[in-house]
């Protein structure tokens, strides 16, 4: 994994506008979030999330975590988070609004005799009360939430004053970001939702922070996924991440035909092993904001 450029900015200074962001009515949000819930659900997402620990770790790193902190995990998926919290002696909260995942989470802490608590909860209304945690992370997970505004706050409120967010989001011009892209030509987003993948870019982190952040520190990293080919990629992913997963299953054969060239053109664009196997490097952001 490797860091290629880090920005700090002053945010108490700078001179974004106010956000404004398309918001689906609560009605849709409910269903948009059901239709999540099924898409993640319906796979053991776990196979892939294991792989990402090392992401885990770096954000914990990043924000500085110390023993003994409340650490609150957003949108935890299998625990990479958590688990790396945990393992630096924090006081950890795991928590996802997909059931499987905590399950999945719980076996891995308990194998790692990781005192870590579990909880049902989404991310754009957290069951915590103001300021409770001194650092609250997130890895790939609270991008996807549907309103980004709230997410945002929801991250914010339950930070104390100088606490620390972390969080490692895809960029839109990375493999992940791209991948995303390729899926939703063929199974297209919900009207009026925002691209998870905005919260990889620095002017929309400023905009949900502006007003509650003394700074932010971002990192451009590349967490590097290794496959033993094209084939053996897609196989993983059409089984196990659930956008890959939900678009095979939805689609005719011949539309999966397309579907899978399109994303064996994206493999060997990015791909960089110089052999038989797959080498992708995957851009993300590493993003560490200082609670005002």
């Amino acid at each position: 994994m490797v860091a290629r450029s880090t920005i700090l900015r002053d945010i108490a200074t700078a001179t974004a506008p106010p956000i404004a962001l398309p918001t689906p009515s609560a009605d849709s949000l409910n269903a948009i979030k059901a239709r999540q819930r099924a898409t993640w659900g319906a796979v053991d997402f776990g196979v892939i999330g294991t792989t990402l620990q090392i992401v885990g770790e770096s954000l914990c790193e990043a924000v500085d975590l110390r023993a003994g902190s409340k650490v609150l995990d957003v949108a935890a998926g299998n625990g990479n988070c958590s688990l790396a919290a945990a393992r630096r002696w924090c006081d950890v909260t795991s928590t996802d609004y997909v059931a499987a995942f905590l399950d999945g989470g719980r076996r891995r802490a308990d194998a790692e005799r990781l005192a870590i608590q579990f909880q049902e909860a989404d991310a754009e209304a957290l069951p915590f009360p103001d300021g409770a945690f001194d650092a609250v992370l997130s890895s790939f997970g609270v991008m996807f939430a549907p309103d980004h505004v709230q997410a945002a706050s929801e991250l914010v409120r339950v930070c104390r004053p100088g606490g620390r967010i972390g969080l490692a989001n895809w960029t839109p011009r990375g493999f992940v970001g791209r991948l995303l892209g390729v899926v939703g030509r063929y199974v297209p987003p919900p009207a009026g939702v925002v691209p998870p993948t905005r919260w990889g870019l620095e002017d929309h982190l400023d905009r949900l922070f502006v007003a509650s952040a003394s700074n932010i520190h971002t990192t451009a990293r590349d967490f590097v996924f290794r496959y033993r080919s094209a084939e053996h990629w897609i196989d993983v992913f059409r089984t196990w991440y659930g956008p890959v997963h939900k678009a095979f299953a939805t689609l005719a054969p011949e539309s999966q035909i397309c579907l899978e060239q399109d994303l064996i053109h994206l493999i060997e664009e990015f791909n960089c092993s110089r052999d038989a196997t797959v080498v992708i490097p995957a851009e993300y952001l590493e993003v560490v904001v200082v609670r005002r």
